[in-house]
């Protein structure tokens, strides 16, 4: 078991397959993307309460985009995976998302706000590379506005060798999910097979990866001060219904 190749483009390369039901999975998994939104502006207003503007690295779907866009005056996305933005653009035909890496983006301007969510920043491959990553996210923060970001697992809380399964019922389409978690070292792998029943189109299968790295809540608070942000921790991980989030709270910096 060898997880040395680049985990940012085995992400981006996705399927269309994938995003497609992307949010409807989630979703019925007990997700509210609409929420997360909320808490994020809360916790944003909480620390710069004139805040107007948003940029969300990551993006994904766009689902929390969307929200975003009632909640600030101006927002923007940043996205990796050509299929993801596909998705997110269809949902959001007004809103600038730029194809883009967190590793080397450069959008020419700062915002109030800046935020990463779903683990993404976790998919840093060593220490130097979130640390590179957040200082991007962190140039793109005017002096006084916040960065938050939503980490991976701590390495004593993954649990190696996890499996999870959840499906999803409708009118003509069956989906099953289900998840293995293999560690080796701090490196992570979280495969993930879909099978997807239509009534017209018959039976389609595929697997996905999702690669982690297991930083310490030291590194990402370290990353954060390098990068010139006085940070915290915010213990409050968000559920899938009842079950738990894949990530255990949120990092919050100022930018000085």
């Amino acid at each position: 078991m060898a997880f040395e190749q680049d985990r940012t483009q085995t992400h981006a390369g996705w399927s269309q397959d994938h995003t497609e039901i992307y949010d409807l999975v989630f979703r019925s998994r007990g997700k509210s993307f609409e929420a997360e939104a909320d808490d994020i502006a809360a916790h944003v207003r909480a620390r710069h309460p004139g805040a107007t503007t948003l940029l969300d690295v990551a993006s994904g779907t766009g689902s929390h985009l969307v929200r975003y866009a009632q909640l600030f005056e101006h927002v923007e996305g940043v996205e990796l995976a050509p299929a993801m933005r596909v998705v997110a653009q269809r949902k959001l035909p007004g809103v600038a998302v730029h194809a883009g890496d967190m590793r080397d983006f450069d959008l020419g301007r700062t915002f109030d706000a800046v935020v990463c969510l779903g683990n993404s920043v976790a998919c840093m491959a060593s220490t130097a590379e979130l640390d590179t990553a957040i200082a991007r996210m962190a140039a793109h923060v005017q002096p006084g506005g916040v960065l938050i970001v939503e980490p991976g697992w701590f390495p004593e809380q993954f649990l190696d060798g996890y499996v999870g399964g959840h499906l999803v019922r409708e009118p003509g389409r069956v989906i099953s999910r289900v998840t293995h978690s293999t560690r080796e070292g701090l490196a992570t792998r979280v495969e993930i097979r879909f099978t997807v029943a239509t009534s017209e189109g018959g039976i389609k299968e595929w697997t996905d990866y999702f690669y982690m790295n297991l930083f310490t809540r030291e590194e990402y608070t370290a990353a954060f001060e390098k990068a010139g942000c006085a940070v915290e921790f915010l213990d409050i991980p968000w559920r899938l219904g009842t079950d738990p989030h894949n990530a255990p709270g949120l990092f919050a910096g100022v930018r000085k």
